[in-house]
């Protein structure tokens, strides 16, 4: 659908250059500028960027910006329509909240933005989406993998897996790798990445002839110790809790602390600098699927590592180290496959931008970027990594697909 819709606003476009003579520019009709607007700001195009730089995900998103500013650190301007433009990240934070995703979405809007990246968190890139899209306004999620981002709609595209993939990866992985007959769910009430990652994890576990028990917490909670008690107590192989950040950090050391002995089993959000610092050193075993394994391209890691190391304030948004995120390398391959939009498009437009997408494909760090009819990217495998408690670092475990292990 969202290919047709492409061509049919190409051949608009196309019939309005014919009679015109000269590109037609629409009405503005949300400040989100176009063509005049990048000259009149000194030939500078503006990528929007909506993601949490506090709250439960903030961890997480500042991770993810850092990818995105590296790439502008290195590739500043870009060639548009035969002039080059001096690119500018706008960056909002949408304190990993849906109740304020809406008006971090109108602050983005207000800056002139051509495209849109993030976020960082399923529920608020949910939420921000009728905005972005009555704004006319095109956006990439990078690591928001909740199937409803994309579903009924032409303006929000995505670099990531999704979730029914994701927990059928996991799934496939607890039951080969880890020998898990039956696994306790745990996510937060009301999330839309817990509530839907653990669904699919479910329904493909079930499949697979496993048992699930599924429990939900209320927002704000810090004490696990009946939950773990709980999964102990019904004899479960491995706990599964896609949380954030946040709350991940307290289960592993509640964890550590109960002496739990089973893995604990999360996506792609425990893929953090801090689930290392919480595990190292104590007696747990985590596992995480994810999109990318440190080793995988020592150039692109020997110049981020240096680039964060350069400035305490990249070293301290990165956790303190410079071990490199997955959501980092996403970041920085979201930022070129904006700029291969805005190249395709040959103008600032939000909307030309948008008609292009369908057909921009990208060979990044984390692979072959290309999308399909629904504005998801083909992916078809995920990395799933371990926490070395000694060493403080992410072991690489294997790359996993939907049929097991590749």
């Amino acid at each position: 659908m969202k290919k047709i819709l492409a061509l049919l606003l190409a051949g608009c476009m196309a019939l309005a250059l014919c009679a015109c003579g000269t590109p037609a520019e629409p009405a503005d009709e949300t400040g989100s500028g176009g063509d005049a607007n990048a000259s009149a700001n000194g030939d500078t195009v503006v990528i929007g960027v909506f993601e949490p730089l506090s709250g439960d995900n903030g961890a997480g998103g500042k991770q993810e910006v850092l990818g995105m500013q590296y790439a502008n650190a290195e590739t500043p301007t870009v060639d548009i329509g035969g002039k080059t433009y001096n690119v500018k990240l706008e960056v909002v934070d949408n304190e990993s909240s849906n109740d304020k995703a809406v008006s971090a979405a109108s602050n983005l809007i207000s800056k002139n933005v051509s495209i849109i990246l993030g976020s960082y968190g399923s529920g608020v890139s949910i939420a921000a989406s009728d905005t972005f899209a009555q704004a006319k306004i095109p956006a990439v999620g990078v690591t928001c993998t909740n199937p409803q981002i994309t579903e009924g709609n032409d303006h929000y595209f995505r670099i990531c897996f999704l979730d029914p993939f994701q927990g059928t990866v996991l799934a496939n992985f607890a039951k080969d790798e880890l020998k898990a007959e039956k696994v306790y769910c745990l996510g937060q009430l009301g999330n839309d990445y817990d509530q839907g990652l653990m669904n699919y994890f479910k329904q493909a576990a079930e499949k697979l002839g496993m048992e699930c028990v599924v429990e939900s917490f209320p927002k704000n909670n810090s004490d696990f110790t009946s939950y773990l008690t709980t999964a102990k107590n019904e004899g479960a192989d491995v706990i599964f809790a896609p949380t954030s950040i946040s709350y991940a950090q307290l289960i592993v050391e509640q964890a550590a602390a109960q002496g739990i002995d089973m893995p604990l089993l999360a996506s792609d959000t425990w893929d953090s600098n801090v689930i290392l610092g919480a595990a190292k050193g104590k007696d747990v075993k985590v596992y995480v699927t994810t999109f990318y394994a440190e080793g995988g391209n020592a150039e692109f890691e020997k110049g981020f590592k240096e680039w964060i190391n350069s400035d305490s304030t990249n070293l301290s948004n990165n956790g303190g180290n410079d071990i490199i995120s997955a959501v980092s390398v996403m970041g920085y391959d979201a930022y070129y496959t904006a700029l291969e939009a805005l190249k395709a498009a040959g103008s600032t437009n939000p909307q030309d931008v948008m008609a292009a997408l369908p057909g921009v494909k990208y060979t990044g760090i984390t692979g072959e970027i290309s999308f399909n009819e629904e504005g998801d990217a083909n992916r078809d495998s995920a990395f799933v990594k371990t926490a070395n408690t000694e060493s403080g670092l992410w072991d690489f475990v294997t790359v996993q697909g939907i049929d097991g292990a590749q």
